[in-house]
């Protein structure tokens, strides 16, 4: 009887571990003030300098990267998809006002094609490089007969810190306040069972590189302007875009509008709404269509958010004001 081994089932463990090796070097070029373990322990050690706080609070969040990851597979094009990973988790701690502390990653795939997942792990430490977070670990799941050939998918979480007076949620709105509106790079990682929906095959590979353009990271330019402008409250427009999203900052009896020509929504937008024939609250409702985070601010801080944001490498623009209304937003 022939015998059977862990490999000759499809999980090959010693090319995980050289695996590892990589993920060791990339992850130490992340490596920041708190790390106390390297990656391979069992549970990675993180000390955090709560002296720097008066009351720290944690903040912590986890996501993937959604269908985004079917335009990786169709281009065959790997290394941005780890940049979207950390953002999702990075940009959701940012609402809060928090500054990134750790980050782990979760890669499940059938069958480890090493030069891929390398790919893979790189972007994830490029991202937590740009956003100040340490990459201290995480797991490669090899489980043949789960995926299809060439496939993987991703999560990730990650943790921020923030002291509470210093905890960013809405409540200081006022009525007159103005909305800024951050510069997305692209669709980021939302609205893509959408975007493969009104995209043929061809279509999708020609616009791959709009398509896959990294998830922008807005941690390290929102929080220097934390620093130096009060910042009322801040939504990441993710899944659910304008209509879901921001209305989770906005305080009871106010509303917000939304100026939709106040901003220049990118080519792939336009493209994506007309192939599909997509009405204006479906596209608000899904898509970011440039925007990719809002914050509320005193109307007489804006000129000067704008321009620190500017000096950061982020562009932005008045999108909108707080009015009266029941914590809903019109887009106009």
């Amino acid at each position: 009887m022939k015998k059977i081994t862990y490999k000759s089932a499809g999980v090959d463990i010693d090319k995980a571990d050289r695996l590892v090796a990589d993920y060791r070097r990339f992850a130490a070029s992340t490596k920041i003030r708190g790390v106390m373990s390297d990656v391979g322990s069992f549970g990675a050690l993180f000390r955090p300098d709560f002296k720097r706080f008066r009351d720290p609070i944690l903040v912590s969040s986890t996501d993937g990267v959604g269908t985004k990851l079917k335009i990786a597979f169709l281009a065959d094009k790997h290394d941005t998809v780890g940049i979207d990973l950390v953002a999702m988790s990075a940009n959701d701690i940012l609402c809060s006002g928090a500054e990134g502390l750790f980050f782990l990653d979760y890669v499940s795939t059938g069958k480890i094609e090493s030069w891929v997942l390398r790919d893979v792990v790189k972007g994830i430490a490029k991202g937590c490089l740009e956003a100040g977070y340490a990459l201290v670990g995480g797991e490669t799941a090899e489980m043949p007969g789960l995926y299809n050939s060439g496939e993987y998918d991703l999560a990730g979480f990650g943790v921020g810190i923030v002291d509470r007076k210093s905890v960013i949620d809405g409540s200081s709105t006022r009525l007159g306040d103005i909305v800024l509106g951050l510069e997305s790079t692209g669709p980021h990682s939302n609205g893509y069972s959408l975007i493969r929906k009104v995209f043929n095959e061809k279509e999708l590979k020609s616009f791959s590189g709009e398509l896959l353009s990294p998830t922008r990271l807005y941690s390290k330019p929102v929080l220097n302007l934390k620093e130096k402008i009060k910042i009322k409250g801040i939504a990441n427009i993710t899944g659910g875009a304008f209509y879901d999203k921001i209305p989770r900052i906005i305080p009871k009896g106010m509303a917000i509008d939304i100026y939709k020509g106040s901003w220049r929504v990118p080519e792939i937008f336009l493209r994506i709404k007309k192939a599909g024939n997509v009405d204006d609250r479906e596209i608000y409702r899904t898509l970011n269509m440039g925007i990719g985070m809002v914050l509320v601010l005193a109307k007489p801080d804006a000129d000067k958010a704008i321009g620190i944001l500017r000096r950061g490498g982020v562009a932005s623009h008045v999108i909108g004001r707080v009015v009266k209304g029941n914590r809903e937003v019109t887009i106009i």
